[in-house]
């Protein structure tokens, strides 16, 4: 585990290493002597950020020192730094990441997404987008919900449909549990984006098409997720018995895979359907 002394000292370092790949020509800056075009001096990022010089050299040198999370973002922002770059700076400090910014549309599953999704084969398995659209499936999930492919994509949202489909609230075991769980798993993820319109909208659509929804809107739980057993009342199927996961992509980390893995008995069910 690393200490509190190679945290500063790794922050130090990857603060200078940035600074010295700056290109001065993009801050109309002219080259700092010797032919070098690239890299800014530690009084340049200071000036910038509106930093004091000596307070950003104890940065670099890893003193022990506690910066404001307001100066980190503005050296952050004066070092150009991706988000991914941003939150690790952030990490090193000991603060929580940036917060999550606008919705980005995810209407369909990136194509890598849906291979991962037909590759579980037996266990129904589907892609939430960052507002809880369902973005992809596989075939084990559309015979778990047969309904997926045919609603409407503006209706396409999971909790949308926990609420308003009366087929979900009837596969459902345990539709009371469940629904509040989710609501509150969506809250805490959506807190930081409500004013997105997008969340906006789904909730007030919900809030007019669902009385349970508003009474449990307005009572603000929040949760997070918790791999559980899972357990269905399919029409034709029976009672099914799954342990759900949540999963997320590396490189899609606002889209969430949650996959239900069968227990015995439901494994042979489910895979004789198609027999």
């Amino acid at each position: 585990m690393a200490t509190d002394e190679q945290q500063r000292k790794e922050l130090g370092a990857f603060l200078r290493a940035r600074r010295e790949k700056l290109d001065r020509a993009s801050f109309g800056l002219p080259p700092a002597g010797r032919g070098r075009t690239v890299g800014l001096r530690r009084e340049e990022i200071s000036f910038l950020s509106g930093v004091s010089v000596t307070w950003y050299t104890w940065l670099e040198q890893g003193r022990d020192i506690n910066p404001s999370r307001q100066v980190l973002d503005a050296v952050a922002t004066t070092l150009h730094l991706t988000v991914a770059e941003h939150d690790y700076v952030l990490t090193l400090a000991g603060f929580a990441p940036t917060r999550p910014g606008a919705v980005t549309a995810v209407e369909t599953a990136p194509a890598h997404v849906q291979r991962f999704l037909d590759a579980l084969d037996e266990h129904p398995a589907y892609a939430l987008a960052p507002d809880w659209g369902i973005a992809g499936w596989n075939s084990a999930y559309e015979a778990l919900y047969p309904s997926v492919g045919t609603i409407a994509p503006e209706d396409r949202n999971l909790l949308w449909l926990i609420f308003t489909d009366p087929a979900v609230r009837e596969l459902l075991d345990d539709w009371d549990d469940t629904s509040r769980r989710f609501l509150a798993e969506f809250r805490a993820e959506a807190g930081p984006r409500l004013g997105d319109p997008r969340y906006r909208d789904l909730v007030g659509r919900l809030m007019e098409a669902s009385p349970e929804f508003r009474e449990r809107w307005e009572s603000h739980g929040v949760g997070g997720f918790e791999s559980r057993e899972r357990v269905f009342r399919h029409p034709s199927l029976g009672r099914l018995v799954f342990e759900h996961h949540q999963l997320r992509p590396s490189d899609l980390a606002d889209v969430q895979l949650v996959v239900y893995v069968a227990d015995a008995g439901t494994r042979e069910r489910f895979a004789a359907r198609n027999r």
